[in-house]
Order: structure tokens, then sequence, then C-alpha cells
């Protein structure tokens, strides 16, 4: 017992030195944010700073809220499409025989090696096309199309590894592949699920280049894109910066910690085929 308690103490000990190196930025734009600008320059890392919560006022009178109103529409309409979307698509192809499923699926895992940079112009002249530019909906295209590769990968794997004894069954008593997809498989693929909603949630509401080339108005502005407001012509209000950040990470924050055990199963779910 003391051999392998001795074993351990070097994995503690990284477990720690990561904690630290992964920590402290946190604990920094915290700590930060209660800081005036004149605390900020007299001493930028101090750790011990009197409580003020004039930074998050100054931050929600600069429009935090609206940006936290247009990125969380933005953010769950779009995860909820790609969660539909990548469902109704693994699930015939990880569980229905037919000709070209293979093709089909290499065809939507390559989207994984499109380079989002390069669909920039096009993009915005199809946005501009449509009439949808400097709008919300204009944001909904992009996110949903280069997040349905990754999940119908995620999907498809899962589905992969569930026993087919389940369906035939379901078969014998007369169900519908329709019925057997929201009865039988969707409530069996709840932690790949997960995984597909934490994953993109974090992607969508961290977003920051589409929401630079589609948006311009300050009203339609999310949140990333509404942090440039923090930023002046020669200086910036890194404390005011660092209560909006804090305020932003916080969902994110939420989201994880309580679903980080499904993130786990729905990762290695498919992963010993």
């Amino acid at each position: 017992m003391a051999l392998k308690t001795f074993k351990t103490i070097p994995l503690y000990i990284l477990s720690l030195i990561l904690l630290i190196f992964t920590g402290y930025p946190f604990l920094y734009m915290v700590l930060t944010s209660f800081k005036t600008q004149e605390m900020f320059f007299m001493d930028p890392f101090s750790l011990f700073v009197p409580v003020q919560f004039g930074n998050y006022v100054m931050a929600f009178e600069k429009g935090l809220t609206s940006y936290f109103v247009n990125s969380f529409y933005v953010t769950a309409l779009s995860v909820m499409l790609i969660v539909l979307f990548a469902a109704l698509a693994s699930y015939p192809l990880s569980r229905i025989r037919f000709r070209m499923s293979k093709v089909l699926f290499m065809l939507f895992v390559s989207g994984m090696m499109l380079p989002i940079h390069s669909t920039l112009i096009p993009i915005f002249k199809l946005t501009q096309d449509m009439g949808m530019y400097d709008s919300l909906m204009a944001l909904l295209g992009p996110y949903i199309a280069f997040s349905l590769p990754i999940s119908i990968f995620i999907l498809t794997q899962f589905m992969s590894e569930l026993p087919r004894e389940i369906e035939e069954a379901a078969e014998i008593d007369g169900c519908t592949h329709a019925r057997i997809f929201w009865n039988i498989i969707l409530p069996m693929i709840v932690p790949a699920l997960s995984t597909i909603v934490i994953y993109n949630f974090i992607h969508i509401w961290t977003e920051f280049i589409f929401a630079l080339v589609l948006i311009t108005s300050p009203e339609n502005m999310t949140l990333p894109l509404g942090m440039q407001k923090y930023y002046g012509e020669l200086t910036v209000n890194v404390p005011a910066l660092m209560a909006a950040l804090t305020m932003a990470s916080l969902p994110i924050l939420l989201v994880y910690f309580f679903a980080q055990e499904k993130i786990v199963k729905g990762l290695t779910g498919g992963a010993v085929k």
C-alpha cells in the first residue's frame, strides 16, 4: 500500500502544477476585474485587492446585457438545430445498410478539413444576396454548417456501438424507423448528445470571425464582438475588460461543470471501433 501511494505522488505533483498553470489566469482575471485603472497600473500583478463592483456596472452600461441576449439566442438556436440535423444524419449512416453510406459519411467528415477562413468571402456575398447581412440569422448558417461534421462523426461512432438486437426486437413489434429513432435510439445516445451540445455551445459562444464579418450594428453584436468596445484608440480599460470577460466565461464554466462526465462518455463512445 505504501509503495502504491509513493508511486502516485508524482501524479499529484503534476496535477498540482497543471492546476496552477490553468487556474491562475482565471484567478488573475477575476481579481483584476475588481481593480480600478489606477490600482491596475500601480501593481498589475497584485492578488490582494479591495472588492468594488464599478467595473461590472460599467460593463453592463456598455451593452453587456444586449450582447448576452444576442449570443444566447444565436448559440441556443444553432445548437438545437445542430443536434437535430446531426442526429437525423447519423442514424441512417450508422444503423441502416445502404449503398454509398461510407462515401456519404466520408463526405460529411471531410468538412472538418475545410479551412473556415477560406469561406469568409463567399459566405459574406451569399449573405448579402439573401438579404440577411447584419442580422443574427446570418450567423446561423455558418455556425450550423461548420459544426455538423464533428457532430455527425461523434454521433455516428456512438450509434455504431449500440446493439442491433434492440432494433430487431422493435421491428418485430411493428416499430418504424422513425419510432425506433425517437423512442429508442435518442434516449440511448444522451451522453453523445451532451458532448456535441457542450462542444458546440463553447465554440459558438466564443466565435468571433464570422460575427465580425457578418455583423455591423451594435444592437446585433454578439458577446465576443461587443468586447471591442473596451478598447480605446490608444488605451485599454483592462479592469473593465476583465469584468466583462469574467461575466462572459461564467456560462461556459457552468455548462461544462455540470456536464463534464457526459462529455467524457460521449467522446470515448465508439473509441474501440
